[in-house]
């Protein structure tokens, strides 16, 4: 009796098996057995064509240097000092450990008295237009304290015992003349900037080298506070301190000024 002339050889050339209801590949079009119909099983050429073109598409990413971080971010944040890729939460020097990170020298002693004389005596001048009814900064502070804890905004995650107050007055063409927020006193002042910019929807190009940076500023001396010193250090401090309760300014400064000016402006 003749062989029935039904069906086909599967192509893969050390099988060639015999079926009668043979697969015809979708994506190079060959005819294969049960066994080796799927693409990868014989070696289908289309897989390797859409594994290319997935590598291809893969945007470009750039992880944090960190130790122990495992964020990405999707253009490069370079810090201008050690001139590591960090991710935004590291940007700054004094949260990665900037092995650059610059500590005041005995030999800066006159220059740091004679920027300590000046910021008291913007303190002095200051203090004479406080308004009437607040006899100093501290029972003032007190007093606001309450009224903020109502309607403040931050991070609802941080525990009572480390959040630090304060009426951040905005930039200067704001929606808003100023809002309430609630930080960790751990943060770095750099962190606490971003972390306002976002509440308050600001523009934060602190992160560009030519860019107008987002400083907070003193609301009695006008100082920039450093952005590497911590929000803790302020409030500790003994001359001109920054209090739980009390305002601070948000302003944007051109790259070396470390005052803001008309701060009475801001308050008015």
């Amino acid at each position: 009796m003749a062989e029935l002339d039904v069906g086909q050889h599967c192509q893969v050339e050390h099988c060639r098996q015999r079926d009668f209801l043979p697969f015809v590949c979708d994506g190079c079009s060959g005819i294969f057995c049960l066994e080796h119909r799927r693409r990868e099983s014989h070696g289908c050429p289309e897989v390797t064509v859409v594994r290319e073109r997935l590598k291809s598409d893969t945007p470009a990413s750039y992880p944090c240097s960190f130790e122990g971080c495992a964020e990405k971010e999707l253009v490069p944040v370079t810090c201008p000092s050690c001139g590591k890729n960090f991710c935004l939460r590291h940007r700054h020097q004094s949260d990665h450990g900037c092995e650059k990170l610059e500590t005041p020298r005995p030999r800066m002693a006159a220059t740091q008295k004679l920027v300590q004389d000046i910021v008291g005596s913007k303190a002095g001048e200051a203090a004479s237009k406080r308004r009437k009814g607040a006899k100093n900064s501290p029972t003032a502070a007190k007093v606001a304290l309450m009224r903020l804890k109502l309607h403040a905004d931050g991070d609802p995650s941080l525990p009572q015992t480390e959040r630090i107050y304060l009426q951040v007055f905005l930039p200067k063409g704001s929606k808003e003349k100023s809002k309430p927020m609630f930080f960790s006193h751990r943060w770095s002042v750099g962190k606490a900037v971003d972390f306002a910019a976002a509440l308050a929807s600001l523009r934060n190009d602190n992160h560009r080298l030519t860019a107008k940076k987002l400083r907070l500023c003193h609301v009695t001396s006008g100082e920039a506070l450093p952005m590497d010193h911590s929000l803790e250090a302020w409030i500790a401090k003994e001359d001109c301190p920054l209090y739980n309760g009390g305002n601070v300014i948000l302003e944007y400064l051109n790259e070396g000024e470390q005052f803001l000016k008309n701060v009475d402006s801001y308050l008015e």
